[in-house]
């Protein structure tokens, strides 16, 4: 039976990259933040042992910025995140989960400082220019909020480096990890950020004007023959070695950053003014009853795909795979889940429950690598 269509309209919006992903090929979209993200070419599995081995360009402009700008934009950031951003120095990029007033997720986005008045959120798949706009203006803010016509640009891959200087020169090698660097392109100033969702290394270029769109995936494309770079996207089963966590999928606006393990990434005592800031207090006394782990699921390969499967341990409803995919590197099937504290210790044994029937699992309190 044939898998049914998604009919695309104009609330589905295509980006500045959509006519070339189109010309490479895309066998595959998922729709992120109501946009078209590519997500296979190849296959699944040869997707992702090119992105391993070579260099991958991504149209990934489904990552919507935020821009915040004016005199009260750094309380309004605060506000967002228990993050404390008091030391975020212009040039730098931090993962900043995001939470409502119950301290639950509504975002783990980048935020990128641009400068004292001026921030960049770059969100993941919600609406959180709603929410940013409604404390804006409930709070008589004075701010702008607005999404700009930004589209980034993800080079993924052990290559990236190289396709990277060989288009905006050797000082692209010098950024850090997670700090970016302002450079030119066809006279255009472009931020060029070391990041990027996958393990393999890469960069992230905010291209500022959709007319850019072509000229510079035409540019990468050419520079890069040599290297064999070809279109990707986010590969599933990368993502789910790696633990890449996806808003909506593997965490929602039920789940607390400590939940979803990004406790290292809140400061609740000092981040003065974020929403969420009490709730969050009473998580970090009390801790979480259950966490992200990754699980090594028995047997043969799984269907692929971001789903929702029971955890079984002595019989009793112990937590839920949110994400699962066979590995051809570890050679079993990856997954993703959130699991209770009575199960989540390293190596621990319980039962998923498949669409193939009950499979034993192991508990893994680290990512595959």
């Amino acid at each position: 039976m044939d898998a049914p269509l998604l009919s695309v309209s104009r609330r589905t919006r295509q980006t500045a990259f959509s006519n070339r992903v189109k010309a490479c090929g895309v066998k595959a979209y998922s729709v992120y933040n109501h946009m078209l993200l590519p997500t296979v070419f190849d296959s699944l599995e040869a997707d992702y042992h090119h992105l391993k081995k070579q260099v991958q360009i991504w149209d990934v402009s489904c990552q919507r910025l935020i821009e915040i700008c004016g005199p009260d934009s750094a309380r309004l950031i605060q506000m967002l995140t228990p993050r404390d951003l008091t030391h975020m120095a212009s040039g730098q990029c931090y993962y900043t989960p995001m939470v409502d007033e119950t301290g639950g997720m509504l975002n783990d986005p980048v935020t990128l400082k641009r400068a004292e008045d001026r921030y960049w959120i770059c969100v993941a798949d919600s609406d959180l220019l709603f929410w940013v706009k409604g404390l804006a203006y409930g709070l008589r803010l004075e701010v702008d909020v607005n999404e700009p016509d930004v589209s980034p640009l993800a080079i993924q891959g052990p290559k990236a480096d190289e396709l990277v200087a060989r288009i905006f020169g050797p000082s692209s090698r010098d950024i850090r990890f997670f700090r970016y660097a302002v450079l030119p392109f066809e006279g255009r100033d472009l931020v060029i950020a070391r990041s990027g969702y996958s393990k393999q290394g890469g960069f992230e270029i905010y291209v500022d004007g959709s007319d850019l769109g072509e000229p510079i995936w035409d540019a990468f494309m050419a520079a890069g023959q040599d290297l064999d770079v070809r279109a990707g996207g986010p590969n599933l089963i990368e993502r789910v070695e790696a633990r890449f966590l996806s808003y909506g999928n593997d965490m929602t606006r039920e789940n607390t950053p400590h939940e979803c393990g990004l406790g290292k990434f809140c400061q609740t005592q000092t981040a003065i003014g974020c929403v969420g800031r009490d709730a969050l207090l009473r998580v970090a006394v009390e801790g979480p009853v259950r966490q992200i782990r990754s699980l090594a699921i028995d047997g043969d390969a799984l269907p692929p795909g971001t789903q929702l499967w029971q955890i079984y341990g002595n019989g009793k409803r112990v937590g839920q795979v949110s994400s699962a995919v066979w590995s051809p590197d570890f050679e079993t099937n990856v997954a993703i889940g959130m699991v209770r504290m009575t199960h989540w210790d390293a190596g621990t044994r319980v039962e998923v429950e498949t669409p193939d029937g009950m499979r034993s699992a192991t508990v893994q309190e680290t990512p595959f690598f």
